[in-house]
């Protein structure tokens, strides 16, 4: 499941701001923590952890081409222990360098193998699907692509929206990249470049559709839902369309979670991702208003959420 690392080489940023349950430092008991995932889903996660393990938890939370290319520089002098993932490129970045420790067998094996990498030296936690968001009134579903490659075509010109800057777009191009070749990505891209309103998330892309300024967008599942669950505001007239047949627009990404190989708390650091992986903790992320997908062998996501099937 090795994702290509093109579309996040070279971005390299400041680390972000420390934000520390507990006060900031390396004390024994304390595990450091990067992680570019939503952060009321982490802590929601990992609500009690500390209470059940005794360990400190210290978040440092940036973006994931930030924190990736942070480790990288740090090499083996990173303080970090854990590093999460929204995106699963990031830590690839982090894996290729070497800079990861083997996972414990037990916690691989609380997450189905389609959701890790074979390396066994990261797993993943949680997943969003890519969709085709578009409003009926703008387009009939049966005008809607039979590929998230077709987008790339004249007819689609200024009537597709995407967040182009974004860690999540990112990700998918890596997986066209995977899926399809060089070449069938830099011809989808470069027609996506003439085709394409740029916004700047994936909620203004949604708004955009809601609101006919063009017809359909590429995002994650989970902004609508979690729009819906509140008040569909923002995207109550806008409709999701899934890719299927393995094409690239049928996407997963995988939020991973990895052990630093430099961490010197590698007892501590497996526990808690051994936690996050656990049944109690994707348990959390079901019943929680993430609305992303549970990984965690044998536990069912929210019930507003098509099956992963």
């Amino acid at each position: 499941m090795s994702t290509p690392r093109r579309a996040i080489a070279g971005l390299v940023s400041t680390m972000g701001a420390c934000v520390a349950l507990s006060g900031c430092g390396s004390d024994a008991d304390t595990l450091t923590v990067y992680s570019a995932q939503h952060e009321s889903l982490v802590r929601t996660m990992l609500e009690d952890f500390t209470e059940e393990t005794g360990i400190e938890l210290e978040f440092r939370d940036a973006n994931d081409s930030e924190l990736a290319n942070q480790i990288v520089q740090e090499g083996e002098a990173s303080p970090a222990d854990v590093f999460l993932t929204e995106n699963s490129p990031a830590i690839d970045v982090v894996d290729e360098a070497g800079l990861l420790a083997p996972l414990d067998d037990a916690t691989l094996e609380q997450v189905d193998d389609a959701y890790r990498p074979s390396s066994g030296t990261w797993v993943g936690f949680a997943a969003r699907s890519t969709v085709l968001i578009y409003n009926p009134a703008e387009i009939a579903e049966g005008e809607l692509p039979a590929s998230m490659l077709d987008l790339a075509g004249p007819q689609w010109q200024g009537r597709v929206g995407i967040a182009a800057g974004g860690a999540d777009f990112q990700a998918i191009v890596s997986a066209v990249l995977e899926l399809a070749g060089e070449d069938a990505t830099r011809q989808w891209l470069t027609g996506l470049e003439q085709n394409a309103e740029i916004y700047s998330s994936n909620t203004a892309v949604m708004k955009a559709v809601d609101e006919g300024e063009v017809p359909v967008g590429i995002t994650y599942h989970y902004y609508w839902y979690r729009d819906q669950a509140q008040n569909g505001l923002i995207g109550d007239d806008a409709r999701l369309h899934y890719f299927g047949n393995q094409d690239p627009g049928a996407f997963l990404s995988v939020s991973g979670a990895g052990v630093l190989a430099s961490s010197d708390q590698q007892e501590d650091a497996q526990r808690l991702v051994a936690f996050l992986t656990s049944a109690a903790a994707q348990e959390r992320l079901s019943e929680s208003s993430a609305l992303e997908y549970a990984v965690g062998t044998g536990v069912a996501s929210a019930d507003a959420l098509p099956p992963l099937a």
